[in-house]
């Protein structure tokens, strides 16, 4: 994995030089921890466009270079967001931070254990989440979802966020993750989560993988629903056998 872009420059370290290993990445993907947080968006799509395989699942995009920045992002983030379509499509399961990066999230700042927080309008428990050990597994839905008392019990009460009456309001939700201590918040989609969240400004960063894969089709793109504006500015581009690897930080930050 080569560096290609770097913006502001980073200082003349060894380990950027050449191939990157797991210091010089983890030193390139860190996010700033600070009082409002910080939120970040990532992603995967082909050279057209595709997020998803001909399988209707991102897995069949991904590359191992695009592996290696997902586990990372996952292991200094303090929890983990995904919409319940995306958490089902996908096969979701409780979360676990690789053992080869137990050290670099313990340097992050991090808490050992990485919840997962599933976005549900109709407040239902994942099937393949609904045994997961207590605080594993977060959800946050509604107050008028027909889920709500079902999902407090196979969760616990505390484990259930209530974030608006008739939708999930995306800026309640942080707010209430931001209360219980996890400000270093990751989301891995799907696409109408993600617009909600650009929707309301609080995304601080895209982070996004270029895979060299066509696979044509009529696939989502990484959002979904109604307009929006704003803009993002590149920070980070890196390039392993064709994948492309970047961040960009919302503007303004």
């Amino acid at each position: 994995m080569r560096l290609l872009l770097a913006e502001p420059p980073v200082p003349p370290v060894a380990s950027l030089e050449g191939e990157l290993d797991e210091t010089a990445l983890s030193h390139l993907y860190a996010a700033p921890r600070t009082a409002a947080g910080w939120l970040r968006a990532n992603s995967a799509m082909t050279v057209d466009g595709a997020v998803t395989g001909a399988d209707g699942r991102s897995g069949t995009i991904n590359t191992p270079a695009d592996h290696v920045v997902f586990e990372l992002l996952r292991a200094v983030s303090d929890a983990v967001i995904v919409g319940a379509g995306t958490v089902r499509d996908e096969g979701y399961s409780a979360l676990s931070v690789s053992e080869t990066l137990t050290s670099t999230r313990a340097a992050s700042g991090a808490a050992p254990d990485l919840p997962l927080v599933v976005v549900s309008g109709r407040g239902e428990v994942p099937t393949r989440l609904r045994d997961a050990t207590p605080g594993r597994v977060l959800l946050a839905t509604t107050s008028s979802a027909d889920g709500v008392d079902e999902a407090r019990d196979l969760l616990g009460e505390g484990q259930v966020l209530v974030c608006g009456r008739a939708h999930v309001e995306p800026r309640r939700l942080i707010d209430q993750l931001h209360a219980r201590g996890l400000t270093q918040l990751l989301t891995e989609g799907g696409p109408s989560l993600l617009t909600s969240l650009l929707q309301v400004g609080v995304v601080d960063e895209l982070c996004l993988s270029l895979t060299p894969l066509v696979v044509g089709g009529d696939g989502h793109r990484i959002t979904r629903g109604g307009a929006l504006t704003g803009g993002f500015t590149p920070r980070l581009l890196l390039e392993h056998d064709g994948t492309l690897m970047g961040r960009w930080v919302r503007a303004g930050h």
